[in-house]
């Protein structure tokens, strides 16, 4: 029926599962929510709210839902419960520990968000829905903002430190672009490297996508990437727009990365990007580096307005590491000077612009606009 009429579905969640004693008949009831779940998905936007126990079976259906968000304290997602789990591996661990809020939005990813009860949880779902439109035919909903378009913001002058090595909070600068410095921060615990959130641009839902450089130095691993990517790919769904704010010194380096899958999980970012034919644009408000710099909606993936800020730096890598590889036979005292000669080459967007990369050169304070 939501899909006949075009509207959202809005789940919420108190189950414990499936019923023993109906057998094969409550499986296939799962599995007729999961088909429609499958089909509704792109189409209506699919919203679940965790509010008691969710296990079994029963977590599948949120788990195929746009979002999630949990109930602080009473609610619990998991597929086999702690006594399962003591049978089998012998582990001792509470339901808040197995499939808490807290566990699952900042160590699995499975949840978007948590409040702190019912009554808070339902609140932000309605906020959350401002922002949504009720099917992929109609846009999102158009809201009157006091907040002049053409707003110049002065503090974006100061905001990101000159040198590129200190680390500065990019959610500060995502408020001071949108309307009424407000967003919907999206899995604001997992991932803290990367932003997802909605906003508003002349009262119009927007999407935002930012490399953080409080975490991680802004890298994009795994987990960000698979962040951003199932965002993006629902921005893309329901044709709301992609800004993306990026200062990126690459990808996240290490075993444990390159052993859990960076390159599959990581082209999932890059996909997305590359397939989304929502209105994109993209800031560089510092570093784009390597592939990262590519994947990060750059204007080879077909973003449709790329700008950068006076501070970026876009190239293959940062000076001191490319020194070390292409003049590593030579003095230290000489690689001092082939730095200097890097930075003043490449730390700046002047060569992209020139090839047509970056469309324009802006001042920060005239982001907005």
């Amino acid at each position: 029926m939501a899909m006949k009429v075009g509207a959202p579905v809005i789940g919420l969640n108190d189950s414990g599962g499936a019923r023993i004693q109906e057998g094969i008949d409550s499986l296939g009831g799962y599995a007729d929510v999961f088909l429609k779940n499958v089909n509704a998905s792109g189409i209506i936007p699919q919203i679940s709210v965790i509010m008691g126990p969710c296990a079994g079976g029963a977590v599948y259906s949120p788990a195929m839902t746009d979002f999630i968000f949990m109930v602080k304290r009473s609610s619990y997602m998991f597929v086999t419960g702690p006594s399962v789990v003591k049978t089998v591996t012998q582990e001792d661990v509470t339901q808040e520990e197995l499939g808490g809020a807290e566990t699952h939005t900042s160590l699995s990813g499975v949840a978007h968000g948590a409040f702190d009860n019912d009554i808070i949880a339902l609140e932000k779902i309605r906020e959350l829905f401002q922002y949504l439109p009720l099917n992929n035919k109609l846009a999102a909903p158009v809201l009157e903002s006091d907040d002049d378009r053409n707003r110049q913001e002065n503090s974006l002058n100061y905001l990101v430190p000159d040198d590129p090595n200190i680390p500065y909070d990019m959610l500060a600068i995502v408020k001071k672009v949108v309307d009424n410095y407000e967003v919907f921060e999206i899995m604001p615990e997992y991932a803290k490297n990367i932003l997802c959130c909605f906003a508003r641009m002349d009262g119009r839902t927007v999407g935002i996508v930012a490399n953080n450089p409080n975490h991680l130095a802004g890298c994009l691993d795994i987990n960000a990437s698979i962040k951003a990517a199932r965002f993006v790919r629902f921005l893309d769904a329901f044709s709301i727009p992609i800004i993306t704010f990026v200062d990126v010194p690459g990808f996240l380096p290490g075993t444990n990365q390159e052993h859990d899958g960076i390159i599959r999980n990581g082209a999932k970012l890059l996909y997305a990007y590359a397939e989304a034919t929502s209105p994109k644009i993209t800031i560089i408000t510092r570093k784009a580096y390597g592939g990262a710099y590519d994947v990060m909606s750059s204007k080879h993936l077909s973003g449709d307005f790329n700008y950068a800020w006076p501070s970026a730096e876009i190239a293959v890598m940062g000076a001191k590491g490319a020194i070390e590889i292409i003049y590593r036979h030579e003095s230290i005292e000489e690689q001092q000077i082939k730095t200097s000669e890097y930075i003043d080459r490449y730390a700046n967007p002047m060569i992209a612009a020139n090839r047509g990369f970056i469309d324009d050169i802006i001042n920060p304070v005239d982001t907005r606009a």
